[in-house]
């Protein structure tokens, strides 16, 4: 099904992304350790397994593959708090009229693609239904031939690069593309800031970053703006000259799709360099850290995502309350109660999963794949379908802006492309 599709997106997507590979950093959930098998079997056959709280309820297992080291080992943070406060919420389901216990199997993809197959293996051997995850596009192609040959389905939650589902029968996502996510930011440097010079600065060997980059400069010169093109080394620690490099082009604006801790240095950079342009960020910048590295300087920084705090008055106070009750959930949020959108979408891919499981009627992941496509759900980040690719029908985007008085992102539209 989708690999007839997506043939001539695969062909066309080549050369735009022959740099590429990996993707973005901090602190760490624990494990959750492989104990017990599952109960694979049909719900009346279902042994009942007793766990710590008590419950005699048998077990459905859901797989955890996000980073928790590496480059984007705080942005896979915040997407497994947003699963594990989903599952504090909802800790059980009901699979074919039989009440289930839901425990999140997670492990620590370490960010890159070159340790994304061995994590993958190991939710295989916990015998999971599903898996969620991961932060990070390299890393999710990469787990992704270890689901497909496992028969085991996988829900993306922010890995935006159109290749993890489009040659992958197994995966499906619940975040918009980069395609979708370039052309909105181009868009937006173009008709609404006024810009027709911009500078793009991605990593060597990042599927996100080089991916991004390419949608980005495709539709900017589309509309009839220049781009100059730079890549950086993996490791890098020094911004300034990429800075000074596009000062020296004109760059109204600088569109860096990096991870955290490199999007940190690139505001440090451009705030010594006394760039005046505006910093564009993608999702992979809404980040406390990234907003508070911001805070008292002379940038301008503004990024798009998926969610916007706010946006649920209700969900947010309650995942403050509980962000603020638990030390080790505030250190994997940054330090403080600020609401990522990667939480958000973590939260909600938990739920989805949850309705395949319904609708499956069976922890069998073959059953939960083959009920997946049908599944809808409306979700904190909105109405979440999926298309003959596997990709969520995502037609808008969350732009918002540093606040560098106050250190906190604000709203500054809701856009979508013409």
């Amino acid at each position: 099904m989708k690999k007839a599709l997506s043939i001539l997106l695969c062909l066309c997507l080549v050369c735009g992304l022959l740099a590429g590979c990996g993707q973005t950093p901090a602190e760490t959930p624990e494990e959750t350790p492989a104990d017990a098998a599952p109960e694979d079997a049909a719900p009346e056959d279902a042994a009942p397994v007793e766990d710590e709280s008590g419950s005699e309820n048998p077990v459905v297992r859901i797989g955890v593959f996000e980073p928790q080291t590496g480059d984007n080992g705080a942005g896979g943070k915040q997407e497994i708090l947003g699963m594990q406060y989903a599952n504090y919420i909802q800790p059980t389901v009901e699979i074919g009229g039989v009440e289930y216990d839901v425990q999140l199997e997670i492990v620590d993809n370490r960010t890159t693609a070159e340790n994304g197959p061995s994590a993958a293996a190991e939710l295989m051997n916990r015998d999971v239904s599903v898996v969620l995850g991961s932060y990070g596009s390299g890393v999710s192609i990469a787990g992704g031939a270890v689901f497909e040959e496992a028969g085991v389905p996988a829900i993306g939650v922010t890995c935006t690069n159109p290749l993890v589902t489009s040659d992958c029968e197994v995966y499906f996502r619940i975040c918009f593309l980069d395609p979708f996510q370039g052309t909105v930011l181009a868009n937006y440097a173009y008709k609404e800031l006024g810009v027709t010079k911009a500078y793009t600065l991605a990593m060597l060997g990042s599927d996100y970053d080089q991916g991004l980059a390419f949608y980005f400069k495709e539709a900017f010169e589309a509309l009839g703006g220049e781009v100059l093109a730079e890549d950086f080394p993996e490791g890098s620690a020094n911004f300034v000259s990429y800075v000074n490099n596009a000062k020296a082009a004109g760059a109204g604006v600088i569109f860096a799709p990096v991870s955290t801790n490199y999007a940190q240095l690139i505001i440090e950079a451009a705030a010594a360099q006394g760039f005046e342009g505006c910093l564009l960020g993608s999702d992979t910048w809404d980040n406390n850290m990234v907003v508070e590295s911001a805070k008292g300087k002379d940038v301008t920084v503004e990024i798009t995502t998926f969610y916007q705090e706010g946006g649920n008055p209700e969900f947010d106070e309650g995942i403050k309350a509980w962000i603020n009750a638990n030390p080790d959930a505030l250190t994997n949020n940054g330090g403080n109660d600020m609401v990522s959108a990667v939480t958000v979408m973590g939260y909600d891919a938990y739920f989805v999963a949850l309705e395949a499981l319904k609708a499956a009627g069976s922890t069998d992941p073959a059953a939960v794949l083959e009920a997946l496509p049908g599944v809808s759900y409306t979700g904190i980040s909105g109405l979440i379908q999926f298309d003959e690719i596997g990709d969520a029908m995502r037609d808008q985007a969350y732009i918002k802006a540093a606040n560098t008085e106050t250190g906190s992102w604000e709203l500054v539209t809701v856009q979508g492309v013409e």
